[in-house]
């Protein structure tokens, strides 16, 4: 899919990007170090984290359709290379949610029964706490500098410092 009514599909598919990857991060963050999160967001952070990871190539093959059909320019290149490296980030989430998912399914809601569940074993908590956070982060800092990248290339010659016409704002 490359154009939707007119448009380069990727100016429309990166807001599925940006919301959904942040999203996905904070739901598993959340779901990691918080067992009864876990537990209530159930499927839906698995499914969250599929949403996430499938628009990522989605959005990455119409942002390279783009790219053929734009002037060759330093910032396009640079922007095409920080979104190829989305991807890994989008697996890491997705691979983590449906951990946390599947040993929030097993663990144990009773507070006595706890204690024998390896879910539950702060050991194992910790790391993956530690890994789902590192790969949150990972992924909303990587998303935050393609976008950047996205509005430096798509905005840097194509706006005027002043005002260009008098529409009766003095801004």
């Amino acid at each position: 899919m490359t154009l939707i009514n007119g448009l380069p599909a990727h100016v429309l598919f990166v807001h599925v990007v940006v919301v959904l990857i942040p999203l996905t991060a904070l739901a598993l963050v959340t779901a990691a170090i918080w067992p009864r999160a876990a537990r209530r967001l159930g499927a839906l952070l698995p499914v969250l984290a599929f949403l996430a990871l499938a628009s990522v190539p989605l959005t990455t093959h119409a942002g390279e359709w783009l790219e053929r059909h734009v002037d060759d320019d330093a910032l396009v290149r640079r922007h095409t290379e920080l979104g190829d490296g989305l991807l890994p980030w989008a697996l890491g989430l997705f691979v983590l949610a449906a951990v946390v998912w599947w040993a929030g399914r097993r663990a144990p809601a009773e507070p006595a029964q706890r204690s024998r569940s390896r879910w539950s074993a702060l050991p194992v908590r910790i790391v993956v706490g530690v890994l789902s956070l590192a790969v949150a982060v990972g992924a909303v800092v990587d998303v935050y500098r393609i976008g950047d990248s996205g509005a430096k290339a798509a905005w840097h010659d194509a706006y005027s410092k002043t005002a260009t016409g008098s529409k009766g704002h003095d801004d």
